[in-house]
């Protein structure tokens, strides 16, 4: 089912998702995000988790920082996003978050797992793995990291470093 997962070098595939705003549906694309500066990708396996929530609540608390690197910082989770808004909204999540719930931005990116929580019985397939990537403007990957273990964090000083580095 997955390919591998993508790496340092690669071009960046091109995406088209959406995101449930205050004004209504809006869609996203990596394409339009790369012309304001770089993008980082923050795949996530699911909202309203404690993990996710810890994970999404600090990259917000941290947009400042990202923003004057001139960088746009998207979460992306295979919930829909009506569920994704309800969730930034109670949490108070101000990353934009795109739902990817088809799957297919995931299994581009080659973060799918197999079978996501088989071991409490639900065994989902597609859910993406914890995930970072950083993508330069010209659409190459400069930063990749993806984690088996749903708990684990990504390193967000080692992608800091990484965009300060692209200035």
């Amino acid at each position: 089912m997955s390919q591998k997962t993508l790496t340092i070098g690669q071009t960046a595939p091109d995406f088209s998702l959406s995101s449930k705003t205050a004004e209504g549906p809006k869609h996203f694309t990596l394409k339009d995000a790369l012309t304001k500066g770089p993008v980082v990708l923050l795949f996530f396996p699911m909202a309203f988790t404690g993990v996710c929530t810890e994970e999404m609540c600090s990259v917000t608390s941290e947009l400042n920082s990202y923003a004057t690197l001139s960088t746009t910082v998207f979460g992306i989770s295979g919930d829909n996003p009506f569920a994704q808004e309800a969730w930034a909204a109670k949490e108070k999540i101000s990353v934009t978050l795109l739902s990817d719930y088809e799957h297919q931005v995931t299994e581009a990116y080659g973060i799918a797992y197999e079978s996501f929580l088989p071991e409490v019985g639900l065994g989902m397939r597609g859910v993406p793995k914890r995930s970072a990537f950083v993508i330069d403007r010209s659409g190459v990957i400069q930063y990749a990291e993806s984690s088996d273990n749903p708990k684990q964090l990504p390193n967000f000083e080692k992608i800091k470093g990484v965009l300060a580095g692209l200035k």
